[in-house]
C-alpha cells in the first residue's frame, strides 16, 4: 500500500512525542543550569596540570620538558623552563615550568599532549562552563589557574586516575628497587684478584713454584 512507510514513521514519531512527556527517559529536554546531565567518564574538554600533595608548586608533576609544546597541534601551549631545580614531592630535585600558558581559545582538545607527557603530568578536564567577555587574555589561562590537585583528578576521572597511580607507583618501587640494589652493590666488599705468575713459570695462579734441582 502506498504511504505505509510514512504511516509507520509518523507512528513512531507519535509515540516518543506522547512519551516524552511520562517516560523520563525520553525527557530530552533538561533545565540547565538548575538541572545537569553526568558526564561520561571519557569526556575532555581542556587541559589541566595535575599536583600532588597540598603544595601546588612542589608537588607539580611537570618539569617543564616542553614535549607538549613542541606536539601541539595548534601551538597554543607556552612553557618557559626554570634555570634552577627544586625538590618535588618525593625530594628529587627537578627543572619546573616558569611560565605554563595554554591558550584555550586556540586549544582543539586534541588530547595530544596527555598522550606525548612521559610524566602524566597533564589530563583533560570536564569544566566546559568557561564563557568570557573578554575574548583574548581572559581565556589564556596561567599555571596558577591549570594547576589541580590529583584528588580532583581522581574525581573527574575516577578510573583512569587510580590506573596512573597504580603505574606511578609501580615505577616509583622499581626505582627503588634499583637504587637499592646498587647501593648493596657498592658495599659489598670486591673479591681480591691472585697474583699472576712471572714469565715461564709453570705453576698455577697461587701456587708455589716448583723447586729447582742441581745437577
Amino acid at each position: 500500500m502506498i504511504g505505509t512507510g510514512i504511516l509507520k514513521g509518523m507512528a513512531v514519531t507519535l509515540r516518543n512525542f506522547a512519551g516524552s512527556y511520562f517516560e523520563k527517559d525520553r525527557l530530552i529536554t533538561v533545565q540547565y543550569p538548575e538541572e545537569r546531565n553526568p558526564l561520561p567518564e571519557n569526556y575532555r574538554n581542556f587541559p589541566i596540570l595535575i599536583y600532588d600533595t597540598d603544595d601546588a608548586e612542589a608537588g607539580l608533576r611537570c618539569v617543564a620538558c616542553k614535549i607538549c609544546e613542541k606536539e601541539c597541534p595548534p601551538q597554543c601551549i607556552y612553557i618557559i623552563k626554570s634555570d634552577d631545580k627544586k625538590p618535588d614531592y618525593m625530594g628529587k630535585p627537578q627543572f619546573y615550568p616558569k611560565v605554563f600558558d595554554i591558550d584555550i581559545s586556540v586549544c582543539m582538545s586534541c588530547q595530544i599532549c596527555v598522550e606525548v607527557c612521559p610524566f602524566e603530568a597533564i589530563k583533560m578536564d570536564k569544566d566546559f562552563e568557561l564563557s568570557k567577555r573578554e575574548r583574548f587574555d581572559a581565556l589564556l589561562f596561567r599555571k596558577e589557574e591549570l594547576s589541580k590537585s590529583n584528588e580532583y583528578y581522581h574525581r573527574i576521572h575516577p578510573v583512569e586516575a587510580a590506573a596512573v597511580d597504580a603505574n606511578l607507583t609501580a615505577a616509583a618501587a622499581a626505582a627503588e628497587a634499583k637504587k637499592a640494589a646498587a647501593a648493596a652493590a657498592a658495599a659489598k666488599p670486591a673479591t681480591p684478584t691472585p697474583p699472576t705468575p712471572p714469565p715461564g713459570s709453570t705453576s698455577a695462579p697461587g701456587e708455589a713454584p716448583p723447586a729447582t734441582t742441581k745437577s
